[in-house]
């Protein structure tokens, strides 16, 4: 362990000789550089150019900006001049008016008369602006097409022109019910694939048992518009009921079965259920990326033939439907 030292008494042993004296140092002298004076025959040095930086200019007003992009552009830009005239100002201040010049006064006297008598302002600060706001027509502006492949469109634009509304609701409807794991891209790929199939397919032979949709194209123009034979397929097997089944409508607990109409998008997403479920129980023919997509056209095209299974399972829901109409009488008398 190391010896422990003492300080305080350590001071005391030391002899007066050895005794350490304080000796402060002198303060630091700092000498400055004199100033050389600028004699009669020497120039001052230029000064520096003390403008605005680039960060301190005032933007400019926004009409400014516009005016002065259209007298870049050729455009007729916004007027500057143009505003409210101070007589009408004045108008709607009787105590400035009356200390306003008199010549002032009596333009305000002479176009009050001619205002009154005529219903309008010398001008309007908004009637330019109702005249851009007209429908423009680029056939009767005189605007060049050169250079374009296709013509500009006619203004208003239709509401279906939107890009989220560019597909048929039905197809759009059945992409989505393609679609697994979110994979959007995947189920459209299938969707373009169904749709050439029943293109490029022969036309179907429709069986008179089992009619399509009244007021249906001939089958010989179906291949013809690929849209509506898809829509023509999925329609005429869609059910127009289902089946609910309601507890204590009997009494005691018994559930009963009561039909309940689907509206016109609940019954194309059954209509597709059934058809995919009866494309998946197919035999896969080949391989690729485009197997199912095929079953899925080769069973379109068995439904307008009568061939699909589909039609069965349609024709089980309408007559067990059919049959439950009278349950809806139970529930009126227990009302």
């Amino acid at each position: 362990m190391a010896p422990r030292l003492n300080f305080l008494r350590l001071g005391r042993h030391l002899p007066a000789s050895k005794k350490v004296s304080y000796n402060p140092r002198p303060a630091l002298c700092l000498r400055l550089a004199q100033s050389r004076s600028i004699t009669a025959d020497e120039k001052p040095l230029p000064e520096a150019d003390k403008g605005p930086g680039p960060n301190q200019e005032q933007l400019p007003h926004v009409s400014e900006e516009a005016a002065a992009t259209g007298k870049i552009m050729g455009e007729g830009g916004p007027e500057l001049e143009q505003g409210t005239p101070v007589q009408e100002v004045l108008k709607r201040d009787e105590e400035s008016k009356e200390k306003a010049p008199k010549v002032m006064q009596d333009q305000i006297q002479s176009s009050s008369s001619s205002s009154s008598s005529n219903g309008t302002r010398s001008f309007s600060t908004s009637a330019r602006w109702r005249q851009e706001a007209a429908v423009v027509n680029f056939e009767d502006s005189g605007i060049e097409m050169a250079g374009h492949n296709f013509e500009l469109p006619a203004l208003p634009i239709p509401a279906n022109m939107h890009l989220k509304h560019r597909y048929a609701p039905i197809v759009k409807q059945v992409t989505n019910l393609l679609m697994r794991d979110g994979k959007l891209s995947v189920a459209q790929r299938n969707m373009a694939m169904i749709l050439n199939h029943l293109r490029t397919a022969s036309p179907p032979t429709v069986n008179p048992d089992r009619p399509l949709l009244p007021g249906s194209p001939p089958a010989s123009h179906l291949p013809l518009n690929p849209t509506l034979y898809l829509t023509l397929a999925i329609d005429s097997v869609a059910p127009l009921l289902r089946l609910r089944s309601q507890k204590g409508m009997a009494g005691g607990g018994v559930a009963l079965q009561m039909p309940v109409p689907l509206a016109l998008r609940q019954r194309r997403r059954q209509a597709v259920m059934w058809i995919l479920d009866a494309a998946s129980k197919k035999p896969t023919r080949g391989s690729g990326r485009g197997g199912f997509a095929q079953k899925v056209a080769e069973e379109l095209v068995a439904i307008v033939e009568g061939r699909s299974g589909v039609w069965d399972r349609r024709g089980g829901i309408h007559k067990l439907a059919v049959g439950a109409r009278a349950n809806l009488n139970v529930r009126r008398s227990r009302r």
